[in-house]
């Protein structure tokens, strides 16, 4: 098993879905238990504004780097070829990249808690995106929400015209117009 292919086994697969719920497990429990206690809200925000931010990542990711950087498109293109393939960015280089971009910038620029927090929430949005994109290619929608992102990203990746970038939501492709073009009745 390479820790730098893109398509894995069903284990390596899961394990990236074990490594980050686990790790924003314990970084949840480190900040309640541990965080202090009269920076509770600077903490929540930050934790908040890593979730919002990821929302952006996953979109500019997808629209610019895995839609127009080689050799990253024409991996992310192999996803597209076969979408139930066991496909995604390994561990370890997620992994480096939020701690090389996101945590360590936090941490010299704030702290240790703040940069925690933020890592937190980012996390914690990059494991809600991996749920929900293998949710939109491998289980039946549960919910109305559910439908509605399956929905979504099928039209990204059955449109005539790019769009539909945001897995998790739609709000950044609503702000930069790359909704794709929809069929005329559902212009009415």
């Amino acid at each position: 098993m390479s820790l730098f292919t893109i398509e894995h086994g069903k284990t390596a697969y899961r394990i990236d879905f074990a490594v980050y719920g686990s790790i924003v497990g314990v970084l949840a429990a480190v900040l309640l238990v541990a965080g202090p206690r009269d920076r509770q809200w600077e903490i929540l925000v930050a934790t908040l504004a890593g979730a919002f931010g990821w929302t952006f990542i996953e979109y500019a990711l997808h629209r610019f780097v895995l839609h127009g950087l080689p050799p990253f498109s024409r991996w992310h293109a192999e996803h597209h070829d076969r979408p139930t393939a066991l496909i995604c960015a390994p561990t370890i280089l997620s992994g480096t990249l939020i701690a090389g971009l996101v945590f360590l910038p936090a941490w010299l620029l704030a702290d240790l808690w703040l940069a925690c927090a933020l890592t937190l929430g980012l996390l914690a949005g990059y494991l809600g995106y991996a749920v929900m994109h293998h949710a939109t290619h491998h289980w039946r929608a549960g919910s109305d929400w559910a439908r509605r992102r399956k929905h979504w990203h099928a039209r990204h990746h059955h449109a005539s015209a790019p769009g539909c970038y945001g897995v998790t939501t739609a709000f950044w492709d609503r702000v930069f117009g790359s909704t794709g073009r929809l069929p005329v009745a559902a212009h009415g």
